[in-house]
């Protein structure tokens, strides 16, 4: 019984989210994997790999739980040559009746010193959220409000996001993202509360390489601020070992989303394949199995260019 009553109350928070809300939160939250690809949130490390790359993510929150938020990503983004990068994304993700598309094109410019290399990146984004068909069939939704019958149609949005991300001395990294920093609906213009936050992404990391022991430790932090999330952090520590070809790692969120996750990876010649399992500390993680997340990464060496961020030692 308190499990119906559980999924009752989740169903309403979704409905609050879809009638209360054009924009209800930016996709970029869904990651926990960004710092293996940071291309996957800041458009300023667009082609900062040196290669041709194509990303693809998975990530299913709430595991076993019904209707639980469950996102695919897919990314390519590459090297052009005279410091400009270029890349692509796609994104689909549903929580319950909600659902979220998203297309990106992100373009960046690198600027190269002996001691720092910084891409300068911005992205135009076309996101729409809409209501799944499928929700006629639920017996807590009034199919007949005009309000649901509106969100079938769903609300578009144009969104310009910049980004700066870069290497100091090839051991610092740092980031900054204001996502959706210009925001234009698409639609008629909503009247339910299209309000939109100030959001932000800033990051640090530092690079420590033991060559005796042939482990490379990157730990990091990212503090982030996005559309009707709450601030929190996520402090990484990410291990690489016998020059990377297997990864290990661990992430402990602060704030709105706590929640300890765990990483291990590999990599074969082009191909990286990393999976990610994390618990929350809240009380529903009783309702559910945790959250799974997959990134598969592959680097088209045909077309490896000057890499932006140099070979590990």
């Amino acid at each position: 019984m308190k499990k119906h009553l559980v999924l009752l109350f989740a169903l309403m928070f979704v409905t609050q989210l879809v009638i209360g809300q054009a924009r209800y939160f930016n996709e970029r939250y869904v990651y926990t994997q960004y710092h293996l690809y940071p291309v996957l949130i800041n458009p300023g490390a667009t082609g900062a790999s040196g290669h041709h790359q194509v990303v693809f993510n998975y990530r299913n929150k709430w595991a076993s739980f019904p209707d639980s938020p469950r996102s695919f990503t897919f990314s390519y983004d590459g090297d052009l040559g005279n410091r400009v990068g270029f890349g692509g994304l796609l994104v689909s993700d549903r929580f319950g009746a909600l659902n979220t598309t998203k297309g990106q094109l992100s373009f960046s410019y690198t600027i190269d010193s002996p001691t720092n290399k910084v891409g300068f990146g911005l992205a135009t984004e076309y996101i729409r959220h809409f209501v799944s068909g499928s929700s006629f069939a639920n017996p807590f939704i009034d199919t007949q409000d005009p309000l649901f019958l509106q969100r079938i149609d769903g609300n578009a949005f144009f969104d310009i996001t910049p980004g700066i991300y870069g290497l100091y001395d090839d051991k610092i990294s740092y980031g900054l993202v204001l996502p959706g920093l210009l925001s234009s609906e698409l639609d008629e213009p909503s009247t339910l509360g299209n309000e939109s936050e100030f959001s932000y992404i800033l990051n640090f990391g530092y690079k420590i390489i033991s060559e005796e022991n042939d482990i490379v430790f990157e730990p990091s932090i990212y503090i982030k601020q996005l559309n009707y999330v709450p601030l929190h952090v996520d402090i990484n520590l990410k291990a690489g070992f016998l020059e990377e070809r297997l990864t290990g790692g661990v992430t402990y969120s602060l704030g709105a989303d706590e929640r300890l996750g765990f990483l291990i990876g590999s990599k074969v010649n082009s191909l990286n394949f990393y999976y990610g399992y994390n618990v929350s500390r809240h009380e529903f993680q009783s309702y559910n199995n945790g959250s799974h997340e997959i990134t598969v990464g592959f680097d088209i060496d045909g077309f490896q260019t000057q890499q932006i961020i140099p070979n590990e030692q």
